[in-house]
């Protein structure tokens, strides 16, 4: 591989940085690009995992559940990704989110979340209990998120679109834990991206840094006292991480910098700042970002946490099976009875543990709701909380993202084929397939589809042909590149 060709402006600022390190800086240009995939562990452990990906795998060493993988893999085109088992991902971006780590019951904001590979990573952590909102001012990039979120099976999102002016003033001192990966001038990506270099210009950092002193002012107003904010960047100008950070201080004396656990290629913040980690490219096998972990000082009276992450997570068990009682789908906006009885009796045979108060009917459509988010509008949003379906003239059709929210145990009719199957690349196309008798312990009806065991979608049988109800503008084209790493996150 080529060394690009770097702006003299941005070489001439790494060589006063670096130093003597700035040989090897350089010459990490030359090495290729390194492909990255996380593993969504909400759905599966990243033992079970290497278990069964037909990848060439090594763990990234400072990411738990982290890998890389070969370009030739291909894992974009893969079930098990359909299947929203893993997320590919740039190795140094997966960094913030296992930093500032979600636990359940976690309220947490990602601020500029599009398109979702932190989002998704803190919405894993949180194991379905807690509240993930993830926004992005752009409506095209927030579309992204939302599959992505949906992808993974995260029940408990609120998807927003909005300026961080507007979630301020809904949000006051709210979440437990903020991550800001702010927009920023990219020059961590130049080797994996040369459109990042030719966008590039001297005056970006500066006109960056503006965005981003504004975005964490009003992300730390949005921080409850004891919470804690991970604000990162791609990029390695000072004034778009250490002196944003400087100034975060200034202006917000109740913030504390905190110490990063040090792993393997981390190096110390640059200016006085050395609690905050820089990764460089010629010391990680990744590409460059900057992290710095705030908490917001609290009341001796006042208690933020209640145990470890790892405490709570062995507290969490997984939904035990409840009945739907009579008025149980009524929610805050009736249905006709109709519609409730077709609803009820579909989910009556999910095993969830649901709540009656947070199921709604809205013009036919149904969702499984926040309730946790404070009182107010004014957010535009796609999403609160899970979609579970729609109900059409007394039936309920069931939505893609409530099958991808889904465990296999917890329907009581599935079809399951392993990826080797021929089948699921034609179910992932759209196409009708052909069930044996036997491969369901129901022979009609609505079937949730399976590969290896995680849900992939729906679809209805009737004699012996499996209708197929995979989602439209989800499905797989005959040559496509779908999945594939997308930018930054």
């Amino acid at each position: 591989m080529s060394l690009p060709n770097l702006p003299v402006e941005f070489t001439d600022r790494m060589r006063r940085i670096l130093g003597e390190e700035y040989g090897a800086f350089e010459k990490s240009y030359e090495e290729a690009r390194k492909y990255g995939l996380r593993v969504n562990t909400k759905k599966i452990s990243p033992e079970e995992f290497e278990r069964i990906a037909p990848f060439h795998l090594s763990r990234i060493p400072w990411i738990p559940g982290g890998y890389y993988y070969q370009e030739e893999d291909a894992p974009g085109r893969h079930p098990l990704y359909h299947a929203g088992l893993y997320y590919l991902q740039e190795p140094s971006a997966m960094t913030p989110a296992s930093i500032l780590k979600a636990c359940p019951g976690d309220k947490v904001l990602d601020l500029c979340a599009a398109p979702g590979g932190k989002a998704t990573a803190l919405g894993a952590g949180l194991l379905g209990q807690g509240l993930l909102v993830a926004n992005d001012i752009s409506a095209s990039r927030a579309k992204a998120l939302l599959k992505n979120v949906e992808v993974f099976g995260i029940p408990n999102s609120y998807i927003t679109n909005a300026a961080p002016a507007r979630l301020q003033e809904r949000f006051p001192e709210f979440f437990d834990k903020i991550l800001v990966d702010a927009p920023c001038s990219g020059e961590g990506m130049f080797r994996k991206d040369q459109d990042v270099i030719r966008a590039w210009y001297p005056g970006k950092p500066e006109e960056c840094a503006k965005t981003q002193r504004d975005i964490i002012l009003r992300a730390a107003d949005m921080l409850r006292p004891g919470g804690y904010l991970l604000y990162s960047t791609c990029t390695f100008a000072p004034v778009e991480n250490e002196e944003v950070i400087r100034y975060l201080l200034e202006q917000q004396p109740e913030l504390e910098l905190q110490e990063i656990p040090f792993r393997e290629g981390f190096s110390p913040g640059l200016n006085g700042l050395e609690k905050c980690v820089r990764l460089w490219p010629h010391r990680i096998s990744g590409e460059g970002h900057f992290l710095a972990l705030l908490r917001k000082k609290e009341k001796a009276e006042e208690g933020f946490f209640h145990g470890t992450c790892e405490a709570r997570e062995e507290a969490w068990q997984p939904r035990e099976e409840r009945k739907l009682g009579k008025n149980r789908a009524a929610g805050k906006k009736r249905g006709g009875e109709g519609q409730r009885r077709a609803l009820e009796g579909f989910l009556s045979e999910v095993r969830w543990n649901w709540e009656s108060d947070r199921l709604e009917i809205r013009n036919g459509q149904v969702y499984y709701i926040s309730g946790l988010l404070p009182k107010g509008g004014g957010i535009p949003f796609l999403r609160n909380g899970l979609y579970l379906g729609e109900v059409k003239k007394e039936r309920f059709e069931p939505s893609q993202s409530f099958a991808m929210a889904l465990r296999k145990e917890e329907y009581p009719a599935v079809l399951d084929f392993t990826w080797q199957d021929g089948r699921i690349i034609r179910y992932l196309r759209g196409e009708t397939i052909e069930i044996s008798p036997g491969e369901s312990s129901r022979e009609s009806g609505w079937q949730l589809v399976c590969v290896n065991g995680y849900p992939l979608g729906w679809g209805k049988l009737v004699n012996g042909l499996l209708k197929n109800k995979y989602h439209a503008g989800w499905r797989m084209k005959q040559s496509t590149g779908q999945g594939i790493d997308n930018g930054k996150d």
